[in-house]
């Protein structure tokens, strides 16, 4: 990871851009809006989820920003979802191109047979970035599922 002691203003301001992406497709997702989500992305983008981990084939790849729609849509099974984003690295090529590493962990909430369950995911986007007419978009998103655990909460759930 680079340590940086010095950095331009546009760099700077490149570097919270990205940023402002990682966390507004996980406010995207939390709010299930779908299209919100999708905006983020370039139209020619490629999306791909490695549900068996870093190193396996992809569970599915998608190419298109409109191909996305189901993921995201998909959202729509839970009860709830909560993603804390963490740590990330950006390296910035040239201007107008990026890739990164995130950090996420997710929780998804829903009942099942009538028991309130969580499904808590520890999650990695391996991405690349475009920079297209002065705003960034994922081009590429690996996402990455390191680790899951699911079980049913000890508490009842409050009523919606």
């Amino acid at each position: 990871m680079a340590v940086h002691t010095e950095i331009t203003p546009t760099e700077a301001a490149d570097r919270l851009a990205i940023r402002e992406l990682f966390d507004a497709y996980a406010h995207c997702a939390d709010r299930r809006d779908a299209a919100g989500q999708k905006a983020l992305f370039t139209d020619d983008t490629v999306f791909a989820v490695y549900m068996d981990g870093e190193g396996s084939e992809p569970s599915y790849v998608l190419h298109g920003r409109e191909a996305l729609t189901p993921v995201f849509d998909d959202l729509n099974r839970y009860d709830a979802t909560t993603h804390f984003n963490g740590q990330s690295a950006v390296t910035i090529d040239g201007g107008d191109r990026a890739t990164g590493e995130s950090y996420t962990i997710a929780h998804h909430l829903y009942t099942e047979n009538g028991t309130r369950m969580i499904m808590i995911a520890s999650l990695r986007y391996l991405d690349t970035f475009a920079k297209i007419d002065g705003r960034w978009y994922f081009a590429e998103r690996k996402l990455i599922l390191d680790w899951s655990e699911t079980r049913s909460r000890t508490t009842p759930a409050a009523p919606a």
